[in-house]
């Protein structure tokens, strides 16, 4: 994030230029007319809302890499920084994307707070802590309480990584006050501004319980840590988590027209012209012999078979960070891409933002912490087969209740003796469950418990000993316009410099 530059930016664009060009998502009804008073809530939120989905959806294809998840295909020669994990402060990451719309969010809760609509300002707590929760989970420590005071703080100062996850579950408990006594009519246009839940206030408590889950997922690992009071919080409310069926996602209109598109098909399928959007990342031969030895049907629905295949290879992919000699025949084309048919479906679907699988497996691993109530196997089981149904997969329940019951530990349940064991099962089925859907979940789960377990290192041959980076270089920009706060930081090293819930 150019913090001096993007911030003050990104708040002259709201105020005095927002509409200057029609498009996507315009949130003036006069584009030459734009006001301060004409940014209301109910103006900013579809966008907000659109953006969430669109950097979770398309900004974490190095960690689908580094995971096992893709590989660069054979049309493309080495990214050598990212291949060796030698990673530098020059090294691409979300951290602009991710306060560009968090100031979006602030901007949104504070006219909010002005106008008393009480339901937006609770939705504005609810989505900052997906915003705050990715940045911690990239960097540590982050500019929080002085990121937006423009004013009084133009060189914000960094917040340490557990103070802002504990703040997050304070926003969480002031969001689902905050909308659950909110008077909807009180709230101008709330039921067409939000594109996630149309104003829904029982969706969006369930969506709160669910991401407070997640974070504290997240800390699982931290000596003496206890979920006590958070779980206390979401059993008192009462309305569960996001279930079956029930995936959270955003639609403001997607078509088939330039910067209008879904953003999964946009960025890994097609272009609005019709042509071939994504021909770097393919299918990673990891995942692929993972499912494809274990009987596991649901790579083809994750990967395409190849446009151009090499003989009987219809489903190929490649080795992370391996150096292809130039006769092989195995280009894009001839290698199955990542928007398989149960991900990338049409321009116009909506985009994903938290999906039912995702909530399943946390809940099935906080039950078998002791954290929950339930039983563990039959929320493992129920996510594994929710997983099947929502890639499409043809009889997907009977098909999935074939897979569990094979004798095998990467996923039947009984062979799984211990606890330790059970969870980490749970977490591997998560991560077969998750290849392009949520690339960076992967990463959090391999930090935090090293599942999969046997997850190859990069082939490169610049490598030289580096593992998987445990976290991001703060962005170069952050030196070059807030030097004294990121460097307060320390050294940062991407192979040592873990996150703070990384033990």
């Amino acid at each position: 994030m150019r913090k001096i530059i993007a911030f003050t930016f990104l708040l002259g664009l709201l105020i005095t230029g927002i509409g200057c060009k029609k498009g996507f998502l315009d949130i003036n009804d006069n584009p030459n007319s734009p006001t301060e008073t004409s940014i209301t809530p109910n103006l900013l939120l579809p966008r907000i809302e659109h953006q969430i989905a669109n950097i979770m959806a398309t900004g974490y294809s190095v960690q689908g890499r580094w995971m096992g998840y893709w590989a660069r295909s054979g049309t493309y020669g080495p990214t050598v920084e990212e291949e060796s994990y030698h990673i530098t402060t020059q090294f691409g990451s979300t951290w602009a994307a991710w306060y560009d719309v968090l100031m979006d969010i602030d901007i949104m809760e504070k006219k909010a707070i002005a106008r008393n609509e009480t339901y937006y300002s609770g939705i504005a707590k609810a989505l900052k802590t997906i915003g705050f929760m990715y940045l911690v989970d990239n960097f540590n420590n982050v500019p929080y309480t002085k990121a937006f005071d423009l004013g009084g703080n133009i060189l914000p100062s960094y917040d340490k990584g557990e103070d802002i996850y504990a703040d997050l579950f304070t926003k969480l408990t002031q969001a689902q006050d905050l909308i659950t006594n909110a008077t909807i009519g009180a709230n101008l246009k709330i039921a067409d501004a939000d594109l996630l839940f149309k104003g829904d206030k029982l969706k969006w408590r369930k969506f709160i319980n669910t991401q407070r889950l997640k974070l504290l997922i997240r800390q699982s690992q931290i000596p003496g840590f206890s979920p006590a009071a958070e779980i206390a919080k979401i059993t008192a409310d009462g309305s569960g988590f996001i279930g079956a069926g029930e995936t959270v996602s955003v639609n403001p209109g997607y078509v088939a027209d330039n910067n209008k598109q879904n953003p999964y098909w946009n960025a890994y399928k097609k272009l609005y012209t019709g042509g071939e959007a994504d021909q770097y990342n393919r299918a990673n031969n990891f995942v692929l012999n993972l499912y494809r030895s274990n009987l596991d049907i649901r790579y083809q629905y994750v990967f395409s078979r190849a446009a151009s295949p090499v003989g009987s290879d219809i489903y190929y992919g490649f080795n992370y960070g391996e150096l292809l000699p130039n006769n092989d025949p195995h280009n894009a084309g001839a290698s199955s891409d990542v928007a398989g048919p149960g991900l990338a479906k049409s321009a116009s679907q909506s985009q994903w933002l938290l999906t039912s699988v995702e909530s399943l497996f946390l809940q099935a691993e906080a039950i078998q912490r002791g954290w929950l109530t339930g039983n563990a196997q039959t929320m493992y089981e129920n996510a594994v087969k929710e997983s099947f149904i929502w890639l499409g997969v043809s009889d997907a329940v009977n098909t999935a209740n074939t897979y569990l019951a094979q004798a095998n530990p990467v996923m039947n349940w009984s062979m799984a003796t211990t606890s330790d064991a059970k969870i980490k099962l749970i977490v591997l089925q998560k991560y077969l469950a998750l290849p392009g859907i949520n690339n960076f979940e992967a990463w959090v789960d391999y930090r935090r418990l090293g599942v999969p377990s046997t997850l190859p290192m990069s082939m490169s041959p610049s490598r030289q000993g580096y593992i998987i980076p445990i976290r991001l270089h703060y962005p170069q920009s952050e030196y070059n316009l807030n030097n004294a706060n990121v460097k307060a930081q320390g050294d940062i090293n991407p192979q040592s410099s873990a996150i703070f819930w990384d033990k």
